[in-house]
């Protein structure tokens, strides 16, 4: 039995013994392409082939930015690299030197959406629609992202394979349609284990753990189906997929690149080959960043602050949130750092001398500077607290907030979680003092050194350059070009001299 939880989490209640098995996708065949000395990249023993790549990335900028790590890395290695997202982050890919194209969707609707009904299940008629809209907009421009050329230049695009994170949803589709090969990175799990639940989920048992991502995947496979179906019928030339073959669109059979530490969450023991923990794929843009002199110099005059701030996540009330957090730095005579994000968080009439109101600082220059952060838990930023050493308070909205919140206490990291439902003055209080405990600092520094010795991006990179096939494969046609041709060749006679024709040229080269 499935129940839906008041946070939108899955509560599972199953018997121990479970005949659920997926499927296998069968991926498209294709003739391999002759190969110049110059078109290869040495990967070990392997050859590998200077691709057109496009990564289809939806999600918030922490989705975004160790993605476009990768982007940059693959670049080096000769390939044209595109990524396609939001319009939102059109000027953050730019900026790193990555080809932008424009997916539909709006990361601040979605985030609100998943913030308000605290995960996947809709909680009233109008959060559907808000739903059905985004999700529309998100897999119509799946398709033009991979075919069409560059929206500034002009210069012609069609990728030979294809890097997504999973909320693109349509990516398994296009890529059976164009014939190329996938690769899935993503900063939560979504491959089925035994050895946790899928963190939208919650089982009563651990023999439930692995059935939990089955649950979570169908709840969402019912959901899009329709619009799944549609995709494929009418812009892909593909049949329709049957009601309980959620699996063959599933992650299990595809080469999956999970972008956090091993020494944080270890590759669970039957995640097999195709699967691999790369590590924290960090895009390092303090390394350019020079803070401007009233910052600086508020950094300087005092001890460390703490950093608090909810990134992309929407707040009901920034006013009553800001005040909490006031009284526990106040209630623990700490100096603080208010990042006002999208939530708007530090709406105050006048600032104290011991508060700073921020905006757009990169993290990876900004912890360092900091005694400990408390934030929402989204995966990038839970990284970069424990690279810089800092002890962390998570206060989760939804989704993998509180799956990596759990992951902090367990190592002793950081506090408890402390749901954004539940933030309080006396609980605030209370985790801003176990943080500055010198053995969870200890705890977190020896961390931070291992973490500090791993290269996330470069493992990425190397993942999927080793699970691409060894032959490059021919993609069919495109959708839209076997339309034109079937209109072209509608005529049996036309048809017929168009063989002929093709016939006579591969005998004449």
């Amino acid at each position: 039995m499935v129940k839906i939880q008041n946070d939108g989490t899955v509560e599972v209640d199953l018997a121990k013994n479970n005949p659920v098995a997926s499927e296998l996708l069968e991926l498209h065949s294709a003739e391999s392409a002759s190969l110049q000395i110059d078109d290869i990249v040495p990967n070990h023993n392997k050859t590998v082939p200077r691709l057109n790549i496009v990564l289809l990335v939806v999600g918030t900028r922490g989705d975004v930015q160790p993605l476009l790590a990768i982007a940059k890395r693959l670049q080096e290695f000769g390939h044209h690299v595109r990524l396609a997202t939001h319009s939102n982050f059109s000027g953050f890919v730019k900026s790193a030197g990555v080809e932008f194209y424009p997916l539909g969707g709006d990361p601040r609707v979605l985030a609100g959406y998943m913030a308000r009904n605290k995960g996947l299940i809709p909680s009233s008629p109008g959060e559907i629609s808000i739903q059905r809209k985004q999700l529309n907009a998100i897999i119509e421009s799946l398709l033009p992202a991979c075919t069409k050329p560059d929206i500034e230049t002009g210069v012609s695009f069609r990728a030979q394979a294809i890097i997504a994170n999973p909320p693109a949803y349509g990516h398994v589709h296009v890529a059976e349609a164009l014939g190329v090969p996938l690769h899935i990175f993503f900063t939560m799990p979504w491959t089925p284990t035994y050895e946790f639940p899928h963190p939208l989920a919650r089982v009563p048992q651990s023999y439930g753990n692995w059935l939990s991502y089955i649950i979570v995947d169908l709840l969402i496979w019912w959901s899009i189906r329709s619009y799944i179906n549609d995709f494929r019928k009418r812009k892909l030339n593909l049949p329709p997929i049957a009601y309980f073959s959620m699996y063959h669109g599933s992650l299990s059979h595809l080469p999956t690149g999970y972008m956090w530490s091993p020494n944080v969450v270890p590759k669970p023991k039957d995640w097999g080959p195709l699967v691999d923990v790369v590590g924290y794929c960090f895009l390092n843009l303090g390394s350019n960043y020079c803070p401007k002199g009233e910052f600086a110099e508020w950094i300087k005059n005092g001890d460390k602050p703490i950093y608090i701030g909810f990134g992309s996540m929407p707040l009901e009330d920034p006013c009553k949130t800001t005040k909490i957090i006031m009284e526990a730095l106040k209630d623990t005579g700490q100096r603080g750092i208010l990042d006002r994000g999208w939530g708007d968080l530090g709406v105050l009439s006048e600032v104290p001398d011991h508060i700073f109101l921020l905006e757009n600082c990169p993290h990876d220059w900004l912890f360092p500077q900091c005694s400990a952060v408390v934030h929402h838990g989204g995966a990038g930023t839970t990284a970069t607290g424990l690279r810089a050493g800092c002890p962390t308070t998570i206060v989760p909205f939804f989704g993998d907030q509180f799956f990596w919140g759990d992951r902090i206490h367990q190592k002793g990291l950081g506090p408890e979680p402390i749901p954004i439902a539940q933030l309080s003055v006396d609980a605030l209080s209370s985790a801003i003092r176990f943080m500055l405990q010198p053995e969870v600092k200890s705890r977190v520094m020896e961390l931070a050194k291992l973490i500090e010795n791993e290269d996330g991006v470069a493992s990425a990179v190397d993942a999927f350059h080793r699970h691409l096939p060894h032959e490059r494969p021919i993609p069919p046609a495109s959708p839209e070009q076997k339309e034109s041709e079937n209109d072209e060749y509608s005529n049996p006679i036309q048809w017929f001299f168009s063989l002929i024709g093709k016939f006579c040229c591969r005998v004449c080269s």
